[in-house]
């Protein structure tokens, strides 16, 4: 007997040919976290596991077809990851729009871990305008909250960044502490979401590497788990114990950034 397909999760992302972040991330964490993701790229890159030096992004149209020619699968959860300019990132809006109703966690990918610029300041607007309304969840690190809200001045006023973002559609926001540690949590990582429901937060113990792919690791563990029928703070703790467990249980290439370990502790179903 063949056995149903998983929850199907739509991924909209660049391709990272060091399997750290991009496509190739997202397929295993959403497979391991029990879902089945179909993809489109909607960027090439020349990377390493120190930094990316080239961004291609992907024919616009193409990207059309592809979501047209996989009409028939039943899509349960979106993710989205780099939008690399705007022909691309409005074929993504074309595409979530297919799908009303179908649950978009998104993570704004705007700088490579290694200091490469992957966005402009035109394209994060673009992204405000025309992607965020249509996000149910995003998941920016401090620094992405912070190039999401120029307006807003204060250091560490996250709260008010999300609030701010919130206002523009997005119905809930998972702020990560990854890239840059809350005062007095040197230690820890602190994970803040914001929705208009709750205020909740968590805390892990911060690992002294650095790693490649963390963030599309969380953002599609959430996506996965939205699609096997999780309310969304459950969901987000899932992801968050998931993505820890990968990046502690990681690689290490002879150089660069660690690699998470995503089938470490795969879950099925």
């Amino acid at each position: 007997m063949r056995q149903p397909l998983p929850p199907v999760v739509l991924v909209l992302a660049g391709h990272d040919p060091t399997g750290g972040a991009g496509l190739i991330a997202d397929s295993e964490a959403i497979s391991a976290c029990g879902g089945w993701a179909v993809t489109i790229p909607t960027a090439l890159t020349v990377q390493n596991c120190h930094n990316v030096t080239r961004v291609i992004p992907a024919d616009s149209n193409a990207m059309r077809q592809m979501a047209e020619a996989m009409s028939e699968m039943q899509v349960a959860a979106i993710k989205i990851g780099l939008l690399a300019d705007e022909a691309t990132l409005r074929a993504a809006e074309q595409i979530i729009r297919r799908f009303p109703g179908i649950p978009v966690v998104a993570d704004p990918v705007f700088r490579a871990g290694g200091g490469t610029e992957l966005s402009t300041p035109d394209l994060r607007q673009l992204f405000i305008d025309r992607v965020l309304p249509l996000v149910d969840i995003l998941t920016p690190n401090r620094a992405e909250l912070a190039q999401l809200t120029p307006g807003i001045a204060t250091p560490y006023d996250d709260t008010s960044r999300a609030v701010a973002l919130m206002s523009q559609g997005c119905q809930a926001i998972l702020v990560t502490a990854t890239d840059e540690p809350l005062p007095g949590n040197d230690h820890q990582v602190v994970h803040t979401l914001h929705s208009p429901e709750t205020t909740r937060q968590w805390q892990w113990p911060r690992l002294p590497e650095q790693f490649h792919g963390s963030g599309c690791t969380l953002a599609s563990a959430i996506a996965a788990r939205l699609a096997v029928g999780e309310r969304l703070p459950t969901a987000c703790e899932q992801a968050q114990h998931f993505t820890w467990e990968s990046l502690s249980q990681g690689f290490q290439p002879p150089s660069g950034q660690c690699l998470p370990n995503r089938f470490s502790q795969a879950v099925r179903f």
